[in-house]
């Protein structure tokens, strides 16, 4: 007769390395280790008036669920809402929390879609929001309005990395009775807990570095509250946001390397970012690693054993510089997308950024040939070597420009 091995961890205290690694569940003797795929749309009952836990897919999976017992449990809170794409939570989060007439508080440096989806859609259906520089709480308070429902922040912001005070955020959204969401992507729960610095909502595109491997699309969103929780499911439901069973199954097993990757990346991005900053050919360089005064002591307090894989810098010679920097590079592959084991380069203003009208791109500190780097788990020192040959390939070719904006 087989045995069970019971794999719950419910209320014991394990490290990130654990929880990612255990999901939850109990596993019988002759069980396969890696949990299967539940590739079905829909689920048998036994009898009419049953209630079983999945019924269609489009509501629930078990594969999705196991994907978010293990986000939810990196936050020490109930299991996430798992989604197709980081936007498709965004866009859950938004629909379950506001109607129109409603205004929103955003962090005016956030990824592109997120703006996109404010002032091109939302805007639509009445409801209005105020971008502001979050990492300045004055101008979140100012910007509050009787009919704020919801203030959104990113930290470190994208992709200029500036860096929000989430506990000084979350104390103005608490005295205006409004929720506070931190999109967490670049840092993941494994280097910053929102919730625990006073954040209502973490929010995820796991298709980044949670998943890791570039290979399955999705979001979450994690909250303790279990009232917004039941919201975003039922808004998920309406909607049809889910997140397909084999991504949610990629993810998974992604997720199992997940804290020895954002570690070792953000080792070598701070290591790229000072050798970029004594660089004569760069103008500009922004990771938390080079802060100082007050946004590094935040940075510290909220960072927890990195600061992340993400280098944003801008080189002499502006958009045209920028644009033939990228062709020379080997290592580095020229990409829409950040948190892959391959170090990645994209071009904000021409790609993530593109809809974003360019003074409100120049505003939040992306400039024209602003270059947002993805560290990857290649040796820094022979990212430094491409990074090298590319600058001085086209160093010679172009006059220096204004230097841009970055945070620091």
């Amino acid at each position: 007769m087989g045995t069970s091995t019971d794999r719950s961890f419910s209320g014991q205290s394990l490290s990130p390395e654990s929880r990612c690694l255990r999901h939850d569940v109990t596993l019988d003797d002759g069980q396969p280790l890696v949990e299967g795929i539940a590739q079905s749309t829909t689920f048998a009952r036994s009898g009419v008036g049953t209630d079983p836990t999945h019924q269609y897919s489009r509501v629930s999976n078990p594969s999705v669920a196991t994907l978010e017992r293990t986000l939810g449990s990196l936050e020490n809170a109930p299991p996430a809402v798992c989604f197709g794409t980081g936007l498709g939570a965004e866009t859950a989060l938004l629909l379950s929390l506001l109607k129109s007439g409603d205004h929103v508080v955003c962090g005016r440096s956030v990824y592109g879609g997120t703006t996109r989806l404010l002032q091109q859609l939302l805007s639509e259906l009445d409801i209005e929001t105020t971008f502001v520089d979050s990492s300045n709480t004055d101008e979140v308070q100012i910007a509050l309005r009787p009919t704020t429902r919801l203030i959104f922040v990113e930290t470190p912001a994208n992709p200029t990395l500036g860096i929000t005070d989430i506990g000084a955020i979350a104390q103005i959204a608490k005295l205006a009775g409004v929720p506070l969401a931190v999109d967490n992507t670049f840092l993941t729960p494994v280097l910053q807990q929102p919730l625990d610095l006073g954040a209502d909502i973490s929010i995820y595109s796991t298709t980044k570095f949670i998943d890791g491997h570039s290979v399955a699309l999705g979001g979450a969103i994690v909250s303790r509250d279990e009232q917004l929780l039941e919201r975003f499911r039922f808004i998920r439901k309406c909607t049809g946001g889910i997140q397909a069973p084999f991504n949610a199954w990629l993810t998974s097993n992604g997720i199992k390397t997940l804290p020895l990757r954002v570690k070792a990346q953000s080792q070598s991005a701070e290591q790229i970012a000072q050798w970029l900053s004594e660089h004569e050919g760069v103008e500009t360089v922004a990771h938390p690693s080079l802060l100082t005064g007050e946004q590094r002591r935040i940075a510290d307090r909220q960072h927890l054993g990195g600061h992340g894989a993400v280098v944003t810098f801008s080189i002499k010679g502006g958009y045209e510089a920028g644009c033939a920097f990228v062709q020379q590079l080997r290592l580095c592959t020229l990409v829409e997308h950040v948190g892959s084991v391959e170090t990645l380069i994209t071009h904000p203003a021409s790609m993530t950024h593109a809809d974003v009208p360019r003074d409100e791109r120049l505003q939040a500190g992306i400039s024209d040939g602003t270059l947002r780097l993805s560290v990857g788990l290649e040796p820094a020192e022979e990212l430094i070597a491409d990074i090298e040959q590319a600058l001085a390939s086209v160093g010679a070719e172009y006059a220096p420009a204004v230097a841009e904006v970055c945070c620091g």
